[in-house]
């Protein structure tokens, strides 16, 4: 097998992202990919950027942020070099209250996401009805994150690995069953079909990391799954991204995709009759209208989730030239981009201008 600079395992969202940076930085990239998996996070995602929406500790929010708003330049540069549109789209996402402590907690992070510079808004009960008729009739108000938004997941990792050909990556349809490490250094990834030497090897395979032979410890990444459905947007009802305890309601064309859980399932990426109605329960009491509408389709994917919450990013202590990529529970797209860039510094100079000292693997020890 010929020789390559790095090796991505993985082809969902962050692999791909990390081979297109890593290939814009003129290294020869070998995407390690067996091809669609049901149970992948990527196409499962409804593809939110809710950057301050979502709880996070500080680091997670303000790499959240700087993520978020690469999509802004990165969304036109890939539609150009690749005519994918990935559909970012910049919207605002509403977080609402139902209740009255619901809402001084909202009001509360309102005031702090201000006082940390970022753009956040409080609307009342009446507001949220004004700009969005027929939402959350019940709601008390909702936090306004102005710059949030989403794209679509499956478009972004489509125009990555594409754009990471265009610039001399490879894909393999090939699933590493193990890395090949001599003197504690990366030499090579094993597949089926036999071992290709690499200078580096960077982990980026979601909730299949762990199940890479030759790991120096065990990850402690583990599934969360998460089902979906999809009915059509009502009509009337204008376009709009509502999200209340961790469930939401998000337009994206015609559709309207509703999610989502979070179940400790193990591998199983089945969709469940208790499961779903957890997720039509909530998106009705932030879209009424949806009540009506028929469910166009339903399914799963399984989350790689860490315990503190994390991404696990940068350098194996242990190990030379072994680099993750994982663990990035339901922020994967989100921080997807970031990721990538992230990653190819660290292949190329060693050192990121993000700090990344919270997010080693090392931290777990």
């Amino acid at each position: 097998m010929k020789a390559v600079d790095v090796a991505i395992v993985g082809g969902g969202a962050v692999g791909a992202a990390c081979a297109r940076a890593a290939a814009l930085r003129g290294l020869e990239v070998a995407i390690f990919e067996p091809g669609p998996d049901s149970a992948a996070a990527s196409p499962a995602s409804a593809g939110m950027l809710a950057a301050q929406i979502e709880p996070g500790d500080d680091v997670l929010v303000a790499l959240s942020v700087r993520a978020r708003d690469l999509y802004e330049p990165l969304a036109p540069a890939l539609r150009e070099t690749t005519g994918i549109d990935i559909g970012f789209w910049r919207s605002g996402i509403a977080a609402v209250a139902f209740d009255e402590s619901a809402a001084d907690r909202l009001k509360e992070e309102v005031a702090r996401q201000r006082q940390a510079g970022l753009r956040c808004d409080w609307l009342d009960g009446d507001e949220v009805r004004e700009r969005w008729p027929g939402a959350a009739p019940e709601g008390q108000g909702a936090l306004l994150a102005p710059e949030d938004g989403a794209l679509d997941p499956q478009a972004l990792t489509r125009a990555c690995l594409a754009d990471a050909r265009r610039l001399g990556a490879t894909l393999h349809a090939e699933k590493v069953e193990a890395l090949a490490i001599t003197q504690d250094r990366v030499t090579g990834v094993v597949t089926a079909r036999g071992t290709t030497p690499v200078e580096h090897a960077v982990l980026a395979a979601g909730v299949w990391s762990p199940q890479v032979r030759g790991l120096p410890h065990p990850l402690p990444v583990e599934p969360l799954r998460g089902q979906m459905a999809a009915t059509a947007w009502p009509d009337g009802c204008p376009p709009a991204i509502l999200y209340h305890d961790r469930g939401y309601v998000l337009a994206r064309g015609a559709d309207a995709v509703l999610g989502s859980t979070m179940e400790r399932a193990g591998y199983d990426a089945r969709v469940t009759n208790e499961g779903l109605a957890q997720i039509f329960r909530g998106a009705v009491r932030l879209l009424p209208a949806l009540m009506t509408q028929p469910v166009q389709r339903m399914w799963a994917g399984l989350r790689p989730a860490t315990p503190d919450g994390r991404p696990i990013l940068g350098r194996d202590p242990d190990v030379e030239r072994l680099w993750y990529a994982t663990g990035h529970g339901r922020n994967g797209i989100l921080l997807a981009a970031l990721t990538g860039e992230i990653t190819a510094d660290l292949l190329t100079t060693g050192v990121p201008d993000v700090d990344i000292a919270p997010l080693r693997v090392d931290r777990f020890r």
